[in-house]
């Protein structure tokens, strides 16, 4: 795994918040009575996740990385990029 420089125009003082934290990957959904945020953006690279894609070309992401309060998001590039500088903890589902 190759160290991202701390020069990464990505970073942006997220260890404040994202350091060490558990991330769930999640399908985004917009929430019930907020059908306004119907999106949410990479805490890092900004790329947009939704819960339905426009066309299947487009660039927008349906699930990323989430934190359990669902209040930051990460696609999965970035979480390949950053998981060992920030000790990410994975949490995967349970299988029966």
């Amino acid at each position: 795994m190759t160290s991202i420089p701390r020069s990464d125009w990505r970073l942006t003082n997220q260890e404040k918040y994202l350091k060490g934290v558990a991330l769930r990957l999640r399908k985004f959904h917009v929430a019930v009575g907020h059908p306004a945020w119907d999106h949410e953006h990479c805490d890092f690279c900004w790329a947009k996740i939704v819960e339905k894609k426009e066309s299947e070309d487009s660039e927008l992401l349906m699930e990323a990385y989430a934190t359990e309060d669902g209040a930051h998001w990460i696609c999965p590039k970035c979480v390949e990029d950053f998981r060992v500088q920030f000790g990410w903890i994975i949490v995967y589902e349970k299988t029966a």
